[in-house]
C-alpha cells in the first residue's frame, strides 16, 4: 500500500537537491576570500525523479551588512545563469555576502529549491619592495634622511591601480 501511494504521489515529485562547494551554510562562519582573488562556487544538483527534461539556475548575491537582504548588482562579466559561479577578483567589496543558487525544474508542476553559502571578502596584503632588486636592507648615510616611498615600489592587491603619489 505504501509503495502504491508513493508511486502515485512521488512519480511527479521532482524537487532538486542542491549541494554547494565549498560548503559554508552559516553566516557566522563564512568562507574567506581575499579581494584580489578569483574564486569559484560549484554546485552538485541531484533529482529524485526520472522524468526530468531540463532545469533553470540563477545565482543571487546578497550583501549581509545587518541582514542578508540587499541584492548586489554585478557587472556583466559574472554569469549568474550557470550551475557554477565565477567571481573575478575585485568584483565584490569588503564584507559578508550570501550566495544563493535557485534551481527550478521545467516540469508540470515546476519545483524550486534554493541553497546558500556565506562568504567574507577580506583585505589582501600590500606587497612592499624597498628596492627594485627585492633587497630587504636599506642603506643611507649618517645625517641623511631615509625617505620611504611605498608608492614607487609597492603593489596594492586590492585596487586596480595603486596611488603612487603616497610618500612618507
Amino acid at each position: 500500500m505504501q509503495q502504491l501511494l508513493c508511486h502515485f504521489f512521488c512519480l511527479d515529485y521532482c524537487s532538486p537537491i542542491i549541494e554547494l562547494l565549498p560548503n559554508a551554510p552559516f553566516v557566522l562562519i563564512p568562507i574567506q576570500f581575499r579581494r584580489n582573488q578569483d574564486f569559484y562556487i560549484t554546485s552538485n544538483i541531484q533529482f529524485n525523479c526520472s522524468k526530468l527534461s531540463s532545469i533553470t539556475t540563477t545565482w543571487t548575491i546578497l550583501s549581509c551588512s545587518s541582514t542578508c537582504s540587499n541584492q548586489t548588482q554585478l557587472n556583466q562579466s559574472v554569469n549568474i545563469l550557470l550551475n557554477e559561479l565565477f567571481i573575478p577578483a575585485r568584483t565584490l567589496g569588503y564584507g559578508i555576502y550570501e550566495l544563493k543558487l535557485t534551481v527550478t525544474t521545467v516540469t508540470s508542476p515546476p519545483f524550486t529549491s534554493t541553497s546558500s553559502i556565506y562568504i567574507k571578502i577580506i583585505q589582501s596584503n600590500i606587497i612592499t619592495n624597498l628596492a627594485q632588486v627585492d633587497a630587504t636592507i636599506a642603506h643611507h648615510d649618517y645625517q641623511q634622511n631615509l625617505i620611504l616611498n611605498p608608492g614607487k615600489y609597492s603593489i596594492d592587491m586590492n585596487a586596480i591601480t595603486f596611488n603612487s603619489s603616497v610618500s612618507y
